[in-house]
């Protein structure tokens, strides 16, 4: 009798079906999201004669330099800053998920890695039934590609947290620009321009052969969730005893990780989908485990990632919503004016714009002590 006869088969139910409801629920919610803001841009436009509708704060999700910056505003003063809460909110859902599941945000919840995970999926077909191949991007291309989402990171970073003071931090934050950002962002796709489209269809195309091309060489939020993996307890191990080597999962990874041939899976690009734990044939082999002090461990059901993903971001941004931090402090009035005047809102980008935003606000600061 072989090894494979010996061990016990692995009946565990598969938790994609769940994950992929879980995404769907998501999706649906940015959707709705996005047609209640049409309908508050819709009432701006028509100067108030139309139907009013609330703006619905979790816009500001897709605003992450903004939520960036509110969050380093709340670390350097203690203070929620009254223009996009609702953003700082989310921010810290995602960081606080990616803490207990590392990576899990993007493969659960992140509505941009749902639709390139579909479209990976299609292209994944496309290439077998066309070309009878998997297209696997060589190492060699692949970890400098990469790098470039670690270069964006950095280059956020370096701009807030090292160039910017307390001072420059609120008047960015305080300035029309940033008041009227979603509606910017709303125009910047309603209104897309040609070269947008051609990027934005480049980007998909890349996608279709070279499987999360944005989410794995340019996003920076992934590259800031990579680096959660790190940090985080919960990690997924192989136990090599009863491992029959058939690297099923190892093919199932959607990141391309070598599952089969580690004990304990790190990597930046791990997302806890979970799938290699599923396509695992043999009882007690792959599962997921929180890592404890001095060498401790013990499994947790795939169960309890979707409940506890969805939980912690619940809660997170929940807290906001009691504690009275998830609708703006900004008026109908204010809308309007901003609205009214939104293109003559430049955009302060680069470090030396940074730079001069902190030297005014600093000059500012000096003329008002005068």
């Amino acid at each position: 009798m072989n090894k494979k006869n010996k061990l016990n088969r692995n009946n565990e139910k598969p938790i994609q079906k769940y994950r992929f409801y879980v995404q769907s629920g998501f999706a649906l919610l940015c959707i709705w999201i996005g047609i209640q803001f049409f309908l508050f841009v819709r009432y701006l436009e028509s100067n108030g004669t139309s139907a009013f509708y609330n703006r619905p704060p979790g816009v500001e999700g897709f605003l992450p330099i903004s939520s960036l910056m509110s969050f380093f505003m709340f670390l350097l003063t203690g203070e929620i800053h009254y223009a996009h809460p609702a953003g700082m909110f989310i921010f810290l859902a995602i960081l606080l998920v990616s803490l207990v599941f590392g990576k899990s945000f993007c493969s659960w919840l992140c509505p941009v890695g749902f639709i390139s995970e579909m479209v990976g999926d299609a292209g994944e077909k496309l290439l077998k039934k066309i070309f009878r191949f998997k297209l696997r991007m060589p190492k060699w291309i692949d970890y400098p590609l990469r790098s470039l989402k670690y270069l964006l990171l950095g280059f956020f970073v370096f701009s807030i947290f090292f160039l910017m003071s307390t001072m420059a931090v609120r008047a960015f934050l305080d300035s029309p620009y940033n008041l009227s950002a979603d509606i910017k962002m709303f125009y910047f796709f309603a209104n897309i321009s040609r070269t947008t489209l051609i990027v934005l269809s480049f980007l998909f195309i890349l996608s279709v052969f070279v499987r999360n091309f944005w989410c794995r060489f340019l996003c920076p939020y992934g590259a800031l969730l990579g680096i959660m993996n790190f940090i985080s307890p919960n990690k997924i191990k192989r136990n090599p005893v009863s491992c029959i080597d058939c690297g099923l999962c190892a093919k199932a990874c959607p990141s391309s990780i070598k599952v089969d041939k580690v004990l304990t899976v790190w990597s930046d690009e791990c997302t806890t989908c979970l799938n290699c734990v599923d396509v695992c044939p043999v009882d007690e082999t792959l599962d997921l485990f929180i890592l404890l002090p001095a060498k401790k461990s013990f499994k947790i059901s795939k169960k309890w990632v979707a409940v506890g993903v969805v939980s912690i971001f619940m809660f997170v941004t929940g807290i906001g919503m009691l504690t009275g931090h998830w609708q703006n402090k900004i008026s109908k009035q204010e809308y309007f004016y901003l609205y009214k005047n939104m293109e003559s809102f430049g955009h302060p980008t680069g470090p030396q714009a940074m730079k001069k935003l902190n030297d005014d606000a600093v000059k500012e600061s000096n003329n008002i002590n005068k």
